[in-house]
C-alpha cells in the first residue's frame, strides 16, 4: 500500500533507473523500516521519483509510505505566531524553522518502528496543513518509507557567510540578518535527529539555482490546473517567494552531492544527464 497522493512535478524519470533504486533499497540490520530519502530543489521531479519508487516497490510486494519534509510544515497559525515573536519572514512556509519537528520525528519514527500512524498532508494553495481526519492512515506496519523534500540532509552554513544578502528578499526585508540567522540556527541544532533516521540518501542535482523559479512556475502552474476554482501565487508571488529558498538550495547545491548516496544530475528539462544515475552508488 502507498501513500503517495502528491501530484508528479515532472514527466517522469526512467524505468531504468526506478528499477536500480529499488534493487537497491536500504535493509536496516536493527529491523527497522529503512528510510530512503530523495533531496531535491523546488520542481526538480522528488515528489514524482518518489510516486514512480513507491508503485515500483508496492509492486514487489512492499508495504510502502510516502510522506514530504512539506507535508510538516507549521501551520498557518502557528507560523503567523513564529513571525510575530521573532521575523516577519517567518509567516512563509518553507525555510529550516517552519516546520514543526517534533510531528516530523513522531511520525518517521513510528513508520520506522513498523507502527500504525497517520501521515500529516499539507494544502499548498490553502497554505495550510489539513485537518487530521483527513491525513491517510497506515494502519499496519510498512516496509519501506520513502521521504522526499527539497533541502534533505542540507547542512547549515557557516556564520561567516550569513552576512551578506543573498537577493533583493534579504536585502530589504532581513536587512539586519535575524531572519537568515534565525533559519540557519533551526538547520544546525533542530533538523539533524530528522535527517540522522535516513537510511540512503539521493540526491537530484539540476544544473544551477538559475532554473528553480522556472521549475517551481511550472509546479504551481499544476496545482492551480488541478483546482481551477482556488487561487495560487501569481508569477511575480512566485518569483518573491522562491527568494525565501534561495539561500538554503545554494547550500544545498554545494554540500550534497558530496553527502549522498546517490547523485542524479538533471539537465535544465530535469532529465537525467550521463547514464541517468546508474554509476554504482559510492556506499
Amino acid at each position: 500500500m502507498t501513500s503517495a497522493t502528491h501530484p508528479p512535478s515532472a514527466a517522469g524519470f526512467p524505468a531504468a533507473l526506478v528499477e536500480s533504486l529499488l534493487r537497491e533499497l536500504p535493509t536496516a540490520a536493527d529491523g527497522h523500516a529503512p528510510v530512503f530519502g530523495i533531496s531535491g530543489l523546488q520542481g526538480s521531479g522528488k515528489s514524482t521519483l518518489a510516486a514512480q519508487l513507491a508503485a515500483a516497490a508496492t509492486g514487489a510486494g512492499l508495504r510502502t509510505a510516502m510522506v514530504s519534509i512539506d507535508d510538516f510544515y507549521l501551520t498557518r497559525a502557528e507560523r503567523l505566531q513564529l513571525a510575530q515573536q521573532a521575523h516577519p519572514l517567518l509567516a512563509t512556509r518553507g525555510p529550516p524553522g517552519t516546520h514543526d519537528l517534533t510531528l516530523a520525528m513522531d511520525t518517521l519514527g513510528a513508520l520506522r518502528m513498523r507502527q500504525p500512524a497517520s501521515l500529516p498532508r499539507f494544502d499548498k494553495l490553502a497554505d495550510d496543513r489539513l485537518p487530521p481526519e483527513r491525513w491517510p492512515r497506515m494502519d499496519a506496519g510498512v516496509d519501506l518509507v520513502i521521504f522526499e523534500g527539497w533541502f534533505l540532509a542540507t547542512p547549515a552554513e557557516p556564520d561567516p557567510a550569513l552576512a551578506t544578502p543573498l537577493n533583493a528578499l534579504e536585502r530589504d526585508e532581513d536587512a539586519d540578518g535575524r531572519w537568515r540567522h534565525h533559519c540557519n540556527t533551526a538547520l544546525a541544532r533542530d533538523y539533524p535527529p530528522l535527517w540522522n533516521l535516513i537510511d540512503r540518501l539521493l540526491f537530484l542535482q539540476p544544473p544551477g539555482f538559475e532554473v528553480v523559479p522556472e521549475w517551481r512556475w511550472q509546479q504551481e502552474q499544476g496545482l492551480q490546473a488541478a483546482d481551477p476554482s482556488r487561487p495560487g501565487m501569481s508569477q511575480a508571488q512566485l518569483q518573491r517567494f522562491v527568494q525565501h529558498y534561495e539561500r538554503v538550495s545554494r547550500q544545498a547545491l554545494r554540500t550534497l552531492p558530496a553527502l549522498a548516496d546517490r547523485v542524479v544530475r538533471l539537465d535544465a528539462r530535469r532529465r537525467p544527464l550521463d547514464d541517468g544515475g546508474l554509476t554504482p552508488p559510492r556506499r
